[in-house]
């Protein structure tokens, strides 16, 4: 019994060290390589078995996910920071370029954005406290007359989603280029001159479903990584 009871806390801390080695070594595969790096190959940056990889997180989006908790508090502390700004105006524009900064710089967190879908978990939990700072974000805006009123929160979405593949060309060759297109954006999101809209903003099932397509036109293409019964 007393040999038993040394093992366990030694059993315990073997199994947080093998944990955060994977975290670790998925943070970095991932970085370089995409979200759809090799299972295997993470397993062997780690210095553990598939088997211990699996005992640990039994698919690609259980390991996504711890990684993800790691990154959320950087977002959601991005967002606090533009609704403590008085100036309404100044604190989206600084939120939009603290935001898209942090992506330009992670690529791992501009893959899980457009490739996993909201759901449960800490994903979904996530996803829905930011929709909610967003919300925040833009009411504040609104309030204040300093952002066009027919802008909502899913083209917010939308304008930050739609930065991903400006960042993903012009990484190497001109990695802040993505600041010129903001601008000349922010500068049509006033509400001086601002031209009316005809089309009305996408609602919840409209920008799921879009996500959805662009999902599966992104990630198509890629060849099947990792373990496909358990790894996807």
């Amino acid at each position: 019994m007393a040999r038993a009871a040394h093992r366990e806390p030694g059993s315990r801390r073997d199994a947080r060290r093998n944990r955060a080695a994977l975290v670790t070594a998925a943070s970095a595969a991932f970085a370089e390589h995409g979200v759809d790096t090799r299972l295997d190959e993470i397993a062997r940056r780690a210095g553990v078995g598939t088997a211990t990889l699996y005992r640990h997180f039994p698919n690609r989006g259980a390991l996504v996910e711890a990684i993800f908790a790691e990154r959320v508090d950087e977002f959601f502390a991005l967002a606090e920071s533009a609704l403590e700004e008085p100036d309404a105006w100044a604190g989206f524009v600084r939120f939009l370029e603290a935001t898209l900064e942090l992506q330009s710089r992670d690529r791992i967190l501009r893959e899980i954005f457009v490739r996993y879908p909201p759901g449960e978990g800490l994903l979904g939990e996530a996803r829905q406290q930011l929709r909610e700072l967003f919300e925040k974000v833009v009411g504040r805006a609104h309030a204040q007359g300093v952002l066009r009123p027919d802008f909502d929160v899913p083209d917010l979405a939308l304008v930050l989603w739609s930065f991903a593949p400006v960042i993903d060309a012009t990484a190497e060759v001109a990695p802040t280029a993505w600041r010129r297109h903001l601008h000349w954006l922010l500068d049509g999101l006033r509400p001086e001159g601002a031209t009316p809209q005809s089309e009305a903003p996408l609602d919840d099932e409209q920008f799921a479903e879009a996500m959805r397509r662009r999902r599966e036109q992104r990630f198509q293409q890629r060849p099947a990584t990792g373990r496909p019964a358990r790894g996807s």
